[in-house]
């Protein structure tokens, strides 16, 4: 039996996070399906394992705790699972660094395809992703991360924030080469932090999984179609 069930779409995208934070952890969890997502989020509110508007929930099969929203997940595993900073001030940043990476999902994705991608559109949003890419690096330099070893928030070991920067970063870069190079030429720092992290062995067998079950997916639908374009053209 899974120590978790894990309510989010057939993509990697948000829902990467999660399972990474809970393959480092070697914790097990089945996936309940889009056909099972569907069914809780258009039947009624007091029906749900917790209140959500939409995936990544998790229930926590051991503790008969269910969480949604991908940062309130992320906050509740890093601390049952010992992986959040001691520190108040670093408990605090680990917190900020996984809500910049919701933020910056949200804007690859146009606040998930309120708009489309156009070639325009994409030109003018370039200076504020490499920005995005700025703040993980000066982040890691102020905490002495450098280019071949250290983490993002000092330390022995990766942490949250380690996990959440190489899935948001990698997850993007190996499937749109574009942002790939972006991200060593504008945060040589956090791409190298991000292969570190990404080629740990949980980390690699989570991503050949999602390479196996998803493809080339990364949100999905109409948006990831016109990224896809502009970034292709």
């Amino acid at each position: 039996m899974s120590d978790y069930d894990l309510y989010y779409w057939s993509v990697p995208f948000r829902g990467q996070f999660v399972r990474a934070v809970l393959a480092y952890a070697g914790k097990t969890w089945t996936e309940c399906g889009d056909a099972a997502i569907v069914k809780l989020m258009e039947g009624p509110v007091g029906d749900m394992p917790v209140p959500f508007m939409g995936p990544p929930l998790l229930i926590d099969k051991t503790a008969d705790f269910a969480i949604a929203e991908m940062p309130a997940i992320i906050l509740y595993l890093g601390e049952t699972l010992d992986l959040m900073p001691t520190s108040g001030p670093l408990r605090a940043l680990t917190m900020k660094i996984v809500n910049d990476a919701n933020d910056v999902i949200d804007d690859i994705t146009l606040d998930g395809g309120r708009m489309m991608w156009t070639a325009q559109r994409w030109q003018e949003f370039v200076p504020r992703l490499k920005k995005w890419m700025s703040l993980w690096e000066e982040t890691g330099r102020r905490h002495g991360l450098k280019a071949g070893s250290g983490f993002l928030l000092g330390g022995d070991t990766p942490g949250v924030a380690d996990i959440v920067t190489a899935i948001l970063w990698s997850t993007m870069a190996d499937r749109f080469g574009t942002i790939a190079a972006m991200l060593e030429e504008s945060a040589p720092l956090t791409a190298a932090l991000t292969r570190r992290v990404a080629a740990l062995p949980p980390l690699v067998k989570l991503a050949a999984k999602a390479r196996h079950d998803y493809g080339d997916a990364y949100c999905g639908g109409h948006i990831e179609a016109s990224l896809r374009k502009v970034l292709e053209a």
